[in-house]
């Protein structure tokens, strides 16, 4: 007997992405205020911080971007 395989919408399939994406960008925001926790607290740490709080924005940044990729395919 054959299994019915049920195909997510198009629109399904970008819902699913945001969800799985917004883990990420969350990622990227913990990131970012760790560096910022690091920059405020330790003096001798400044550049630590700025760095770790740069790579959060990166990271903000390529999720962002595959985003808009998506939902500019999806139209």
């Amino acid at each position: 007997m054959g299994k019915n395989k049920r195909h997510l919408t198009r629109q399904e399939e970008f819902d699913l992405l945001k969800l799985i994406l917004d883990k990420f960008l969350w990622l990227g925001v913990l990131i970012m205020g760790y560096g910022f926790w690091r920059v405020i607290s330790a003096s001798n740490d400044i550049w630590y911080g700025l760095i770790v709080m740069l790579s959060g924005a990166v990271l903000l940044l390529v999720f962002m971007a595959i985003l808009v990729r998506e939902y500019n395919f999806m139209k």
